[in-house]
């Protein structure tokens, strides 16, 4: 053997104890937990990239009506205000062509609100319902007649929704308070619903 392979030294025995890892093992170790974890967390952000956008892409195809729904809407109030123009006794005692002109008026409507709905868009529903500002615009308090305090009692305008967004709220009127005690400035409407 010559002197030359006696200098050889193991590489782990050069730096250090036996078993202890030099710093550039060290170094290299640290680099790659570093590389695998923003590889980790790229990975998570591309997901989380693609789920927003498909979320974003349902919404948008989901809502994108919204605003050629409100003006639908618009068409559909003007049918229920000619339909409550002529009450029932007027419409037995119009001759045959009016009383067709006045159901050609009510189908249509009836099929307006039905491709509405076709769509997702839905009227709100204010059946012996307690007043929700999330769905509801209050325009006045008014004597209950026997109906809890801050219930609906008319339906002035219809609200719609599309999907689980409020589209219009309904306006209402709703019952107030009636034990005698004047009201307070503000109105008393229970918008704990």
């Amino acid at each position: 053997m010559s002197d030359d392979d006696n200098d050889y030294i193991p590489e782990n025995q050069a730096n250090g104890a036996a078993g202890e890892e030099p710093e550039e093992v060290k170094a290299l170790k640290a680099e790659i937990a570093e590389l695998k974890d923003r590889a980790l967390r790229a990975l998570a952000e591309a997901e989380n990239t693609r789920r927003r956008a498909e979320r974003e892409k349902q919404d948008a195809s989901q809502y994108a009506i919204s605003r050629f729904a409100r003006d639908m809407l618009q068409v559909a109030d003007n049918f229920a205000r000619a339909i409550a123009a002529c009450p029932a006794e007027v419409r037995e005692a119009a001759p045959p062509q009016l009383k067709a002109v006045i159901e050609g008026v009510e189908v249509t409507d009836r099929q307006l609100i039905a491709t509405l709905e076709q769509h997702g868009i839905k009227q709100i529903d204010t059946t012996n319902a307690k007043f929700d500002p999330n769905l509801h615009q209050a325009i006045a308090e008014v004597p209950g007649g026997g109906k809890p305090a801050g219930t609906i009692v008319d339906v002035v305008q219809v609200g719609y929704q599309i999907g689980e967004r409020l589209l219009r709220p309904a306006m209402v009127t709703v019952a107030k308070k009636e034990d005698g005690a004047t009201p307070q400035p503000g109105g008393t409407v229970d918008t704990n619903a």
